[in-house]
């Protein structure tokens, strides 16, 4: 599989006209960030991660003959698809806001957060709500991620958060103490913590309804025939042996992928 990583440029494909995939050299541009088990950039400077290898499963299977990699902040994911710098995001949580701006797949799919603390979790810091009652707890976020709302929204105040661009980032300030704890998936903060014995990951429970939030590629809202040819795609891959297979090398589970294949028809 290629996974080579480009520098800035604009996409490979015409925003402005029909996407036609059996095309010979046929390229695909993905933007992503770091953060593994989804995504990352390795030590030989190859992308890998689970959501890499389902881009890579279902844009071959559409007749994709190329594929690029363009590592990006979170900040840029949103405005570099829609002003057409690249083709596609890695999947990032589905939200009504970010759904204004560009258009999602099908899920991918669904995660809870939890957060990243030091071993045996001396402030006891489970939720949101517990970095609002312990006054003194300091919490790293990255800013536009839905972890970042989910705090304000519990009420967790500025002067407690500490925003970053990375989770490696977030991950080196709480080694050194700057900060109590860092939010993000809870499947994410399980690799975190498995690569130094110093830190652990601390799942939260699922909202009140029971559900988790979802997750998909995302891209520029004209950039019509990519979005339906990966969703067509989905739409026989998600669930499947292979895609379980291949998910469970990273830490995805049927916990992750079984909502969203029982709602593959929604977004």
């Amino acid at each position: 599989m290629e996974t080579e990583i480009s520098g800035p440029g604009s996409s490979s494909i015409s925003e402005h006209s029909p996407l036609t995939f059996w095309n010979k050299d046929m390229k695909v541009r993905i933007a992503y960030i770091e953060e593994p088990p989804f995504y990352w950039t390795d030590e030989n400077h190859l992308v890998k991660g689970a959501d890499i290898e389902l881009a890579e499963v279902v844009l071959r299977a559409i007749g994709v003959t190329s594929i690029e990699y363009q590592f990006t902040t979170f900040e840029e994911l949103l405005p570099g698809v829609q002003a057409g710098r690249w083709d596609m995001n890695v999947p990032i949580f589905v939200t009504p806001e970010r759904a204004r701006d560009v258009a999602f797949s099908v899920p991918v799919w669904s995660l809870g957060d939890g957060f990243v603390v030091h071993h045996g979790n001396p402030k006891a810091l489970m939720n949101y709500e517990s970095v609002v009652m312990h006054g003194d707890a300091m919490l790293g976020l990255i800013p536009g991620q839905v972890q970042f709302n989910a705090a304000k929204s519990a009420g967790v105040s500025d002067s407690q958060i500490v925003l970053f661009n990375s989770q490696p980032e977030a991950a080196a300030a709480l080694l050194t103490g700057k900060i109590d704890a860092f939010a993000a998936t809870a499947v994410g903060n399980h690799v975190t913590a498995n690569a130094n014995p110093e830190l652990e990951a601390i799942p939260f429970t699922n909202s009140k309804d029971g559900k988790a939030p979802v997750g998909a590629f995302s891209f520029s809202k004209s950039n019509h025939g990519l979005l339906q040819a990966v969703n067509a795609q989905l739409h026989e891959y998600l669930g499947s042996a292979d895609h379980r297979t291949r998910m469970a090398k990273y830490g995805i589970t049927q916990t992750e992928i079984d909502s969203v294949v029982a709602g593959k028809g929604t977004k």
